[in-house]
């Protein structure tokens, strides 16, 4: 998996969650809150994503087989995506039906220390937790905010448990305020909205993980640096003198397809194009070390055809070219 830092993170979740949901069925079973069971449920149920993240990661390490000739690394994006349905339904829903059978069938909470003093550490073991997963996310952030990492990392498991780790803390400071409400009004419908409030939360944070994981198993496009560094490399100024349009594709999060045109002169030999495409497929596997399938085609570029207008099959996303000929960016064949 990307990184031992998604592999900590996980584990540190995993402990947490299953001491915390363990703690929390106690506290439910003495003081009948029904935000205690809510929360015991989501957390097994975090407990159990965190299994699913570690089975996809070990999953998409499997070789190459002839059925599945690109390997297996989209096995991570599955089970991240079985996260946020598990999420959505064992956490969000099951929290709302309970929140809304105590809203309506409310009941007096006893043996009040048993839940406040099991959120409280909750709140401790999740927020030692949620620290080790921003520790971790802070190693390949870099000077990207929060969303913007949650949004454009191929690797789902940090963003994950980010955003489990953050539910969680919410959930528990929900079910704190629920419970202390009850306890200090001596009515038990305060306990069923804080319920009710997890499920909601719970549904919302299963949503965009849902929508994140779901872009990621479609097949998303390098990100933009990866992408000026390939065709920088690419272009040796020599027999390959530019790109005429270029694709790529993650396989996963750690193996990225290359697939280009690329220009070469009319008079050069074969022997000499096989060189240079052998030698800009190493410059591209040291400029991004995960390129790790890599088709370039060659073509002979016509200046005439350049001139015409724009190639509808350039990269999408790429900067429009200042420079009609410029390397990098040529227009069109005219095939």
């Amino acid at each position: 998996m990307s990184a031992s830092g998604g592999t900590k993170a996980i584990v540190a979740a995993l402990v947490a969650n299953l001491s915390i949901a363990v703690a929390k069925f106690v506290a439910f079973l003495f003081s009948g809150s029904s935000s205690m069971l809510a929360e015991s449920v989501h957390s097994l149920a975090d407990s159990g994503n965190q299994g699913l993240l570690l089975l996809g990661g070990k999953k998409a390490k499997r070789e190459a087989t002839p059925q599945h000739p690109f390997g297996y690394g989209r096995e991570r994006y599955i089970y991240a995506f079985l996260v946020s349905i598990v999420l959505f339904s064992v956490g969000g829903m099951f929290a709302v039906y309970e929140g809304y059978e105590k809203i309506k069938h409310p009941h007096e909470i006893t043996a009040w220390y048993w839940p406040v003093g099991v959120l409280i550490f909750a709140i401790i073991a999740e927020i030692f937790s949620f620290r080790t997963a921003i520790k971790e996310s802070n190693q390949t952030r870099g000077d990207r905010s929060w969303t913007e990492f949650v949004r454009r990392s191929k690797a789902p498991e940090l963003p994950v448990v980010l955003l489990e780790d953050l539910g969680a803390l919410v959930g528990l400071i929900l079910a704190l305020g629920g419970v202390g409400l009850a306890l200090a009004t001596g009515n038990g419908v305060w306990d069923g909205i804080g319920t009710l409030c997890i499920g909601i939360l719970l549904i919302v944070i299963a949503i965009i993980l849902a929508a994140e994981t779901k872009s990621l198993l479609l097949g998303e496009s390098a990100g933009l640096e990866e992408v000026e560094k390939i065709k920088a490399a690419v272009v040796d100024g020599d027999t390959v003198t530019g790109i005429i349009h270029m694709r790529t594709l993650h396989l996963g999060p750690e193996e990225l397809l290359v697939a280009a045109k690329i220009a070469v002169q009319h008079d050069d030999t074969a022997v000499e194009i096989a060189n240079a495409i052998n030698a800009a497929e190493n410059r591209i596997r040291e400029a991004v070390p995960i390129a790790r399938v890599i088709y370039l085609e060659p073509d002979i570029f016509k200046a005439e055809a350049a001139a015409a207008g724009n190639n509808p099959g350039k990269t999408p996303g790429a900067p429009a070219p200042q420079d009609p000929g410029a390397p990098g960016d040529l227009k069109d064949l005219g095939h």
